[in-house]
């Protein structure tokens, strides 16, 4: 048996539970593809992107409707190595990619400050034109469970915000664009297994940046989150399990206040009209 089969059949089979179990929940849960899409699935060189991959192919090989999707590498500046690494992997993966380049590797290392934050939005403005010029309506990030249990903590502890990572996301700026998650059920733990279960090695960080240069602010602070979650593990093993779910439980009785589209709203605007004993 091939390589890449073996993998798939990896996904199908031995991780049917943790991997695909999840992405096809978190597919059909959320209507996260739909028949006659035309999806731009992006990836990055690393193992979370590079199963997402695998995951749409095999969706789109057993689904029950059809759609279409387009594999794309953005190369912001990668180094020879790290370019023919994410190459190898495509062919032994048996994933037919695209690959374009962009200069943000170089602008962003120009910057001083929050590199990590410039280059974020410079490869989101890419990502975005490549998939309106290849006619697509949606965008495939490979963001798993972890991200969005960390991106929830980061909001509350740095940004003083409840507000989580959604599953999908209408562009502002790109009409008729979507951004989707596939992957968001799907814990990291499980994706370094499958990868490691399968002898497979993507890249970590790429950046020229942070190989120069310490930790930028912002992924420090997701580093310290990373830890102080599998702290609190220790004490609660459904920690991570339970910000997820309490993201799905908002009690607006008992918030002070909310904010949508920019407007904000207090609970003081309704209290007198509610007939609630707290003492219960």
């Amino acid at each position: 048996m091939e390589k890449y089969k073996e993998i798939e059949r990896s996904i199908i089979k031995k991780y049917r539970k943790e991997i695909w179990g999840r992405f096809v929940k978190a597919v059909l849960e959320y209507e996260l593809i739909k028949e006659n899409d035309k999806i731009m699935v992006c990836i990055s060189g690393g193992k979370d992107s590079f199963l997402l991959a695998k995951c749409i192919q095999e969706f789109k090989r057993h689904g029950k409707f059809f759609f279409e999707a387009h594999y794309v590498v953005m190369d912001p500046g990668y180094n020879s190595k790290n370019r023919e690494m994410i190459i190898e992997n495509a062919k032994k993966l048996n994933i037919p990619i695209e690959i374009f380049k962009s200069d943000i590797f170089e602008i962003v290392t120009k910057v001083d400050k929050n590199p990590c934050y410039l280059c974020a939005r410079m490869r989101r403005g890419y990502l975005y034109s490549k998939a309106k010029e290849l006619g697509c309506n949606k965008i495939a990030l490979g963001h798993h469970f972890n991200d969005v249990i960390e991106t929830t903590l980061l909001s509350m502890f740095y940004g003083a915000e409840l507000k989580t990572m959604m599953p999908k996301l209408h562009s502002e700026n790109f009409q008729g664009l979507e951004l989707i998650r596939p992957m968001y059920l799907i814990r990291e733990d499980d994706i370094i297994a499958w990868a490691k279960y399968n002898e497979l090695t993507f890249l970590n960080c790429a950046c020229k940046f942070t190989e120069k240069s310490s930790l930028d602010d912002e992924t420090s602070k997701r580093k310290y989150i990373k830890n102080l979650l599998k702290d609190l593990k220790k004490i609660n093993p459904n920690v991570d399990y339970n910000i997820f779910k309490a993201t799905d439980n908002v009690n607006l009785n008992c918030i002070l206040g909310t904010k949508s589209n920019g407007s904000y709203k207090s609970f003081l605007e309704n209290y007198d009209l509610q007939d609630i004993n707290l003492d219960k």
